[in-house]
């Protein structure tokens, strides 16, 4: 019987059976050697692997250690263990260490069509009732606020309108100018086929104006702001403090909601007017210094088809689309799980979530002013 020791560690090996025989204590202990010796042992016809604890001390990480390799060596060449003769709180560990939480790939792949179709249904359910809940929610905050009840501080208020106004500004600016100057030419190529290149002004107005205008903005305030909203609620969901204000009997949404709704639906319709000039202004620059356009005669035309009904339109959206960024990325916020990847994950949702609502609600709108003559 080979007895292979090294200080409080020993390594039995018996016919087709091996024993860890633990002594004393294991403290700071040299895992090297044993480790070896246990990582060997396959070539000895094992058949199954146990442990004796019953003298076993006081211990360290070193000895976690040693029985994670012997496991994970057993589990490679398929050698029974039994951990019995461990303590219950090693055995504890063991499990932990060896738990395997990660989601198959192929999760539905162990399920057949109905039992996936069912597990589906269950989850729309479920994110249905999150979402009514968090809507009647936020409603109710609003009531408090109109009846002068609700906890929403004003520097809150403040705070995010200055994050999603004034800071905001320069990227509006320049990416709607950008957009004005892509209409301008793309109407350019046809037009000038008829020589009416100075319709080039009405088509940029329109557009830029009616939808084009509150579309980009809703857009950059989706990726700039709407994440931002998301990221910094689903972090202090990682960090414990949305449970600290409901232990002190806050309401989370009048103290973190309210005001990033409230400072959007303020901030949106001002950001489209600045897009809807900041694009008629692109349109300009190449209508007038590209295209040779008469500077009076492009103007005179831009503003024949600028029409108070077209802007109001334009205005309208960007109103919609502040209440669904913020929604969006509230909800995504409050409802973040407990780690890094859940805020990662969070912050995705609520702006793939609110570009698509944004279009969905694009396509309502124009379908009711389409059949309004608006």
């Amino acid at each position: 019987m080979p007895n292979r020791q090294k200080n409080n560690v020993q390594l039995v090996v018996q016919d087709n059976a091996a024993k860890i025989v633990l002594n004393g204590d294991v403290l700071g202990h040299d895992s090297d050697d044993i480790v070896r010796q246990i990582q060997n042992i396959s070539s000895d016809n094992i058949k199954n692997i146990t442990f004796d604890a019953q003298a076993l001390g006081m211990w360290d990480s070193s000895l976690l250690v040693v029985l994670y390799e012997t496991l994970r060596m057993a589990q490679a060449n398929s050698i029974k263990t039994d951990m019995s003769g461990l303590p219950k709180n090693l055995q504890d560990l063991m499990k932990l260490a060896f738990a395997d939480d990660r989601k198959p790939t192929h999760g539905d792949s162990q399920f057949s069509w109905l039992e996936s179709l069912g597990k589906g249904t269950f989850d729309l359910w479920a994110t249905i009732n999150r979402v009514c809940n968090f809507l009647g929610t936020t409603l109710s905050s609003v009531g408090r606020f109109l009846r002068r009840k609700s906890v929403m501080r004003g520097i809150d208020f403040f705070s995010a309108l200055n994050d999603c106004g004034p800071k905001a500004i320069a990227i509006v600016s320049l990416i709607s100018f950008l957009v004005g100057l892509i209409l301008a030419f793309v109407g350019a190529v046809q037009l000038q086929t008829f020589g009416a290149q100075i319709y080039v002004a009405s088509l940029v107005t329109i557009g830029m104006c009616r939808i084009m205008g509150a579309i980009m903005v809703g857009i950059i305030m989706a990726g700039r702001t709407g994440s931002s909203y998301a990221a910094t609620i689903g972090t202090m969901q990682v960090n414990e403090e949305l449970d600290a204000l409901q232990t002190m009997g806050m309401s989370k949404t009048d103290f973190l909601v309210l005001p990033r709704l409230f400072a959007l639906i303020l901030a949106m319709p001002i950001l489209t007017m600045l897009s809807d000039i900041m694009g008629m202004i692109g349109g300009a620059f190449v209508g007038v210094f590209m295209m040779q356009l008469p500077y009076n005669e492009y103007w005179k035309y831009a503003f024949n088809a600028f029409t108070l009904k077209n802007f109001l339109v334009g205005v309208f959206h960007g109103f919609c689309f502040g209440i669904i960024i913020a929604l969006c990325g509230c909800y995504s916020g409050l409802n973040c799980g407990r780690n890094a990847d859940s805020v990662g994950l969070a912050t995705t949702k609520s702006v793939v979530c609110a570009i698509v609502w944004m279009i969905v609600v694009t396509g309502i709108i124009t379908v009711i002013c389409q059949e309004l003559g608006i």
